[in-house]
C-alpha cells in the first residue's frame, strides 16, 4: 500500500481522531455503567440542567428519594445508603457528561473549521451521519433506560443491545471518516479481501450476542470453563420443550434465554479464532508493511478477547468482575476497529 497524501490538513485530521478516542471512551464508560448497576441512578433526562449534580446534602436526598421510587431499588437495593448511591450516580453521570463534552469538542472544532473552509462537503456529509446516528443511539440509551423504571428492574436485554450495536456502528461510521480523511487505501487489488467481510460479519453477530450476554446478565448461570457447569450443551438446551418464544422473553425467570446466548456467544468466539487465523494467512503475503500491522493487531487482539473472556466467566463471583468484564468488552470494540481498518485499508477505490 503506498503512503498517500491525507485530504485535510494535520489539525482536522487529529480532531477527527481525538473523536474516535472519546467515542471509544463513552463506550467503555457504558460497560462500567452497566456492570456496577448505576444505569437507572438518574432517573430524569435533562439535557442542559443535567450537566450539573447534585451540589448540597437537600439535593441529594432528593436524588436518592426519586431513585428510591424504581423498581431496581424496591426490588434490588432497598438496603443501599446514600454513600452507595452516590456511587453508582457517579458512574452514570460520568456516562452522560462524556458524550456532553464530546459533543462540544465536536461542534465547536466543526464550525470554526466549517468557516475556515478546511473541510468540504464530502467530509460534511460523512461528519452528518456520524452525528445522526449518535443522537440515534442516545434515544436508543434514553428508551433502553425507561425499560428498567417500570416494573423491572434492569434495562431491558434488548432494548440494550439495540443501543450498544448503534454505538458500534457510530464507531464504525467514524472510522469511515477518517480513513478517507486520511486517505487510507490500498492502490491495487486486493486478493482475498472477502475473507475479511466473512470475519466482518461474524464478528458483528458475535457482538448481538455480546450485547445479549450483559442485557441478561447471562455470564452470572454459567461459570466454568471450557464447559458449562459439566456440560458442553447446557441440560435447558437440550430438551426441545424449552425451545418457545416465550423462553427468550422471559430470560429474567428462566434459564433458557441466558444459557442459550451464552453458548452461542462461546462458540461465536471460537468461530472468530478460526477465521482470523484464515484471514491472516489468507491476506499477510499480499499487503504491504502497514496493513500487515493491522493483520497482526487483529490475531492478537483476538487471542487476548478469547483469555478474558474465560477469565471474566471463571472469575464471576455473584457478580461480573469489573475490570475483566470492561477489558473484555474494550478489546472487543478494538479488534472490531482493526478489522475496519483492515477493510478500508485494502480498499483500492475511492472510500
Amino acid at each position: 500500500m503506498e503512503k498517500l497524501k491525507p485530504k485535510y490538513n494535520k489539525a482536522v485530521n487529529t480532531w477527527l481522531l481525538i473523536g474516535l478516542i472519546m467515542l471509544i471512551g463513552q463506550v467503555v464508560l457504558g460497560g462500567i455503567t452497566r456492570l456496577t448497576g448505576s444505569g437507572l441512578s438518574i432517573t430524569r433526562w435533562d439535557i442542559i440542567t443535567g450537566v450539573i449534580p447534585p451540589l448540597n446534602a437537600e439535593q441529594w436526598i432528593e436524588a436518592f428519594n426519586l431513585y428510591k421510587q424504581t423498581p431496581q431499588y424496591l426490588k434490588i437495593n432497598s438496603t443501599f445508603t446514600l454513600a452507595q448511591f452516590k456511587f453508582i450516580y457517579f458512574w452514570e453521570y460520568f456516562h452522560r457528561l462524556w458524550v456532553r463534552v464530546l459533543g462540544f469538542i465536536f461542534l465547536i472544532p466543526f464550525i470554526y473549521f466549517l468557516i475556515k473552509r478546511k473541510i468540504d462537503f464530502a467530509l460534511v456529509k460523512k461528519l452528518i451521519l456520524v452525528i445522526f446516528l449518535t443522537l440515534l443511539t442516545a434515544s436508543a440509551g434514553w428508551i433502553m433506560v425507561q425499560s428498567g423504571l417500570v416494573n423491572r428492574p434492569w434495562v431491558n436485554a434488548y432494548k440494550l443491545t439495540i443501543h450498544f450495536m448503534l454505538a458500534l456502528f457510530v464507531l464504525w461510521a467514524m472510522v469511515k471518516t477518517i480513513t478517507y480523511a486520511y486517505n487510507i487505501r490500498a492502490t491495487h487489488k486486493t486478493k482475498g479481501r472477502r475473507w475479511i467481510f466473512i470475519l466482518l460479519s461474524f464478528t458483528i453477530i458475535q457482538m448481538v450476542f455480546a450485547g445479549l450476554m450483559a442485557g441478561m446478565k447471562a455470564g452470572l448461570y454459567y461459570t466454568t470453563w471450557p464447559d458449562m457447569n459439566g456440560d458442553f450443551i447446557p441440560q435447558v438446551l437440550q430438551s426441545p420443550q424449552h425451545w418457545k418464544l416465550s423462553n427468550l422473553q422471559n430470560y429474567d425467570s428462566y434459564l433458557f434465554a441466558p444459557a442459550l446466548v451464552q453458548f452461542i456467544h462461546r462458540m461465536l468466539g471460537y468461530l472468530l479464532v478460526i477465521l482470523t487465523f484464515v484471514m491472516y494467512y489468507k491476506l499477510k503475503s499480499k499487503l504491504s508493511r502497514i496493513q500487515q500491522k493491522w493483520l497482526n493487531y487483529s490475531v492478537f487482539l483476538i487471542l487476548l478477547q478469547v483469555i478474558l473472556g474465560i477469565l471474566t466467566v471463571v472469575n464471576v463471583k455473584g457478580e461480573i468482575p469489573l475490570l475483566l468484564g470492561v477489558s473484555h468488552q474494550l478489546v472487543g470494540v478494538l479488534y472490531f476497529l482493526v478489522l475496519l481498518m483492515i477493510k478500508y485499508s485494502t480498499k483500492n477505490y475511492r472510500i
